[in-house]
């Protein structure tokens, strides 16, 4: 008996080759019937024999093609209609957009191996892609995922390329960005002015000499643009960090093969696997300790020697940013230079990375002397994604190519269980959503809202449409849409007008690209947060979600647990329920809510803002703290100051004034770096927490005294240990000893607080938790304790999490509602 079967997929199934593989399946099951692309997924009727029809369902989960992800797969036994062979029909635009786009991925080994036969007619071509690789997100413009909505559609497809796209059985049928030398994108090589020196392979070969000779080259890449110069020129790189502004924050490096980064850096398999992998992220490694430096450089007619890096690429930093070539073009620009460059960001600090040439020459005019540029359109910068192993998992740092659009499931429902543990008494019960607000502030003219009028959100049996907008430090957007939460690729810090028009862009792009206008927006409670002021512009419902709270809602959401749970929040800021400057939290998601249950003791902060960029301003607020106006008579900080700028903040600290009171984690790191004169002050954020951490000797197991007191909520009082430092080091205890047992510390008050909740689930996020030796410790003493430790692996334990945790947050309000 023929029965009809028909099949609804739902995933990443576009751009991967799906419907090829559909067709073959169904040739070698002798099925007949169709598959068509839908803006909800793929969509397939098979006719045959019962049994074989089974057989076809199974081999769709598991003979699916590699890159493709299946969220869902619906099944349905009708009636047979009478089909006849097995066609693959054209997409199908209609109703609501709910297909999963695809990341850029990087180039295969197949297409590797073309670029590189001088037989095969892709020979050298920088554009070259299949079903298995290439530009995704980058490059498309609407739903269905087809050749005309995206930014191909101005390249007409050769007649080679067309027979190759419209044959499945070919790995290009249908890979939408597919082109040939004939018909593909053309390389152009111009200089500062914009003038024209060279196109296609030569302008390749010329971009190579220039990087030989110590030039700073931009190169459009996939998501946008970046800045390139020769990684062992000492000169070259001090030249690009005066031109980028970029004092001492660690650039990143590409290699040109594993191998080469083998020879540089300590890199376990985990890490190799990630380096090799279609994500092709920037990977933190740890440096060999026996590294060539440039001093040890021979002349460049010398003998072959392992590779070194100049001191300038990362200085005082053990770890290194490393990746490989991960499109044709840089895979052909290694090939031919065959040593390390710098690949940074194209962008000047603060801003958003270039991704139109015309923008670029303007942009970056002052900062490179040759331009390396195409003519395939960018839709949208997307910047390399930042990975490193923490706890032997994969942490995501930076969450962009590779990794973005690809959607977390479930994260809307943190809290599905009642509450086990009890606040203590007279704590107060935080809801998960602070208030709603009404009026919205003025923001920059760019902006405009998302929608022309609010509108109902979609129905749907999992949740509501929600947009969540970020903070304002290493902004990243989320949508969710049923049981997806669609978290934007990484935008930064919204402190430039090029970056907050990158945001609002980005905001109002994610909602359109899905066909839809969400009724709810979330955003931080911090009234003065540029992204705060756009969500409160937008026609609709809008949410304030308190910073910590939404740290742990994402880790909370992330790892899929249900509350109860102890929160553990640390970073450097988040503006606090009660108008001070959290960052210390210890917070217990119950089903209704949060409880604050312990913080950091606060300190001022003279200067406010200041202290983030000097952290000698911090050690003098916890100085203060702890001594009141005592502090002149044996601060181990006046030297710190000119005595010119110790006046103000005498008066600030001894009136209150411009001096915000903080429980932070961030800004205690500082302060304790400081008192160590690690930093005084700070060129780029977290730089003297990052030294503290650096400066760890391996194996000391002692930790600094703290105390708990109070309760509703528990005060953690540092005080002892800042004494116990600044002991130790006027003692001549090491650094790096005195480190160690301030980490360890740390590690114990998080114990210390579970075991006083007793709440056995405990979420570690904040931006402090980026920090290896601290989460790999904490994480270790929670297990030796019986307690389960939960940290962040696909968002990033940062503010880049954030919108996640809006999301999370405000759902589970409405749920509670």
């Amino acid at each position: 008996m023929t029965e009809r079967l028909r099949v609804i997929v739902r995933g990443a199934v576009q751009g991967v080759g799906f419907r090829p593989f559909v067709f073959r399946l169904a040739n070698e099951l002798q099925l007949a019937g169709w598959v068509s692309n839908t803006s909800q997924g793929v969509f397939i009727e098979v006719e045959g024999e019962p049994e074989v029809l089974r057989q076809f369902a199974a081999g769709l989960i598991s003979d699916k093609p590699e890159r493709a992800f299946i969220q869902s797969s619906e099944a349905s036994f009708l009636d047979a209609i009478g089909y006849t062979g097995f066609a693959i029909r054209e997409s199908e635009e209609s109703g609501a957009k709910t297909a999963l786009i695809l990341p850029d991925i990087a180039t295969c080994a197949e297409c590797l191996r073309e670029i590189f036969d001088p037989d095969n007619r892709r020979f050298r071509y920088p554009f070259t892609n299949c079903t298995n690789c290439g530009p995704r997100f980058s490059i498309i413009e609407a739903l269905p995922y087809d050749r005309g909505n995206t930014s191909m559609k101005k390249f007409p497809m050769c007649a080679a390329c067309a027979q190759e796209y419209a044959e499945p059985r070919d790995r290009r049928f249908h890979a939408e960005p597919t082109a040939c030398p004939a018909c593909g994108p053309r390389l152009q090589l111009s200089d500062s002015l914009g003038k024209v020196l060279a196109t296609e392979d030569a302008a390749l070969l010329q971009t190579a000499d220039a990087l030989r000779a110590g030039r700073i080259v931009a190169l459009k890449g996939i998501g946008g643009f970046q800045l390139l110069v020769d990684a062992r020129n000492e000169e070259a790189v001090r030249t690009l960090r005066q031109r980028k502004h970029r004092e001492e924050k660690p650039f990143a490096v590409m290699f040109p093969s594993l191998a080469s980064i083998q020879e540089c850096c300590d890199v376990s398999d985990s890490e190799s696997a990630l380096l090799l992998s279609p994500e092709a992220p920037i990977v933190l490694v740890g440096r060999a300790r026996r590294a060539r430096r440039a001093s040890d450089h021979p002349p460049p007619d010398g003998p072959a020697v392992r590779p070194y890096l100049a001191g300038l690429v990362a200085p005082g930093n053990p770890n290194l940013g490393v990746m490989l070539p991960y499109s044709p073009l840089h895979h052909l620009l290694m090939r031919e230079l065959d040593f390390p460059i710098v690949a940074t960001s194209g962008n000047l600090s603060d801003e958003p990375i270039c991704i139109d040439e015309d923008e670029a020459l303007i942009r970056l005019r002052g900062i490179a002397d040759l331009f390396l540029v195409h003519d395939r359109p960018i839709v949208r910068q997307v910047d390399d994604s930042i990975v490193r192993m923490i706890a032997g998992r994969e942490a995501i740092l930076r969450r962009a190519r590779g990794y973005a659009p690809l959607p977390l499931r479930g994260a809307h429902a943190p809290s599905r269980v009642a509450s086990s543990a009890s606040p203590a008494a007279g704590a107060e019960m935080a809801p998960p959503v602070l208030k709603k607000f009404e009026k919205s502030p003025t923001i920059h003219p760019s902006s405009g809202p998302i929608g022309e009028a609010p509108i109902e959100a979609r129905e749907d049996a999992c949740a509501p449409q929600i947009l969540a907008v970020g903070a304002h430090l290493k902004n990243a957007v989320a949508l969710q849409l049923g049981e997806n939460v669609f978290v934007s690729q990484h935008i930064g810090d919204l402190s430039t007008q090029e970056a907050y028009d990158a945001f609002t862009r980005i905001a109002r792009e994610l909602p359109q690209l899905y066909d839809t206008a969400p009724a709810l927006i979330a955003h931080d409670l911090h009234p003065e947060y540029l992204s705060t002021k756009f969500a409160l512009q937008q026609p609709g419902e809008h949410i304030a979600v308190q910073h910590h709270w939404a740290h742990i809602a994402a880790c909370l959401a992330e790892n899929e647990i249900a509350a109860p749970a102890l929160g553990v929040s640390w970073d450097g800021t988040g503006y606090g329920l009660d108008g001070t400057i959290w960052g210390g939290e210890f917070l217990l998601a119950q089903n209704n809510g949060f409880v604050r249950v312990a913080h950091f003791r606060a300190f001022p902060l003279p200067g406010g803002d200041a202290a983030v960029k000097e952290p000698r301003r911090s050690a003098l607020g916890l100085l203060f703290e702890i001594h009141g106006t005592d502090l002149w008579k044996h601060s181990a900080l006046t030297a710190a100051f000119a005595e010119e700028e110790l006046r103000p903040l005498r008066t600030m600290l001894a009136k209150g004034i411009n001096s915000p009171r903080t429980s932070s984690v961030g800004r205690l790191f500082d302060g304790v770096a400081a008192l160590l004169r690690l930093h005084h002050r700070s060129t780029f954020e977290g730089q003297a927490a990052m030294a503290l951490e650096f400066a760890i000797e391996p194996g000391i197991e002692e930790s600094y005294e703290f105390q708990l007191r109070g309760r509703a909520p528990i005060v953690i009082d540092w005080q002892a240990a800042i004494e116990a430092i600044l002991r130790d080091h006027k003692a001549g205890e090491s650094i790096g000893v005195i480190a160690a047992k301030f980490h360890n510390m740390l590690a114990e008050i998080i114990v210390a607080i579970a075991r006083d909740i007793a709440e056995p689930k405990v979420a570690l996020s904040g931006g402090c938790f980026q920090n290896r030796y601290l989460t790999e410790r904490a994480i270790a003493r929670l297990r030796a304790e019986n307690f389960s430790p939960y940290w962040h692996q696909r968002v990033p334990p940062n503010d880049g999490g954030i919108a996640l945790g809006q999301i999370a947050a405000a759902a589970w309000s409405l749920r509670q509602e």
